[in-house]
């Protein structure tokens, strides 16, 4: 058996701020936010990360997150948000559950955004064929 925090909250064995639910999804307030409203949405199927989420999983993940985004924004009077999904501990991923991060944003809220880098000279063209030849 999977020893998954987020499973154990959706079997109730952990309690969590629950603030929507369906027979696929689960959302609820996330326990160290970002910003007030900060909302972690998942799959009630445990898959542990987006690519090996079924493609079923994913569209009814990605409808309740847009329905709960909404409300979050008007519970908390943000004035935008940042929806994220790490993939992997090396990006961030802390539990092996696929999830969303819903997170609000406000003016002078203090999160800062990563920075880019510049790619060398031709190095755009070769990694953009490479991308492709994988598709």
């Amino acid at each position: 058996m999977i020893d998954c925090i987020f499973c154990k909250i959706i079997k109730k064995e952990i309690p969590a701020d629950k603030i929507y639910e369906d027979k696929n999804v689960l959302a609820f307030l996330d326990i160290m936010p970002i910003n007030e409203g900060h909302t972690l949405v998942i799959s009630k199927k445990h898959y542990e990360d987006f690519l090996t989420t079924d493609e079923e999983t994913l569209k009814n993940l990605i409808i309740a997150v847009k329905k709960i985004t909404k409300a979050v924004l008007k519970a908390v009077n943000a004035e935008g948000f940042n929806l994220g999904l790490n993939n992997k501990r090396v990006a961030g991923q802390l539990i092996p559950h696929v999830h969303f991060h819903i997170i609000p944003r406000f003016k002078r809220d203090g999160l800062k955004h990563w920075s880019g880098k510049k790619y060398k000279e031709n190095e755009s063209k070769l990694i953009a064929s490479k991308i492709k030849s994988f598709l």
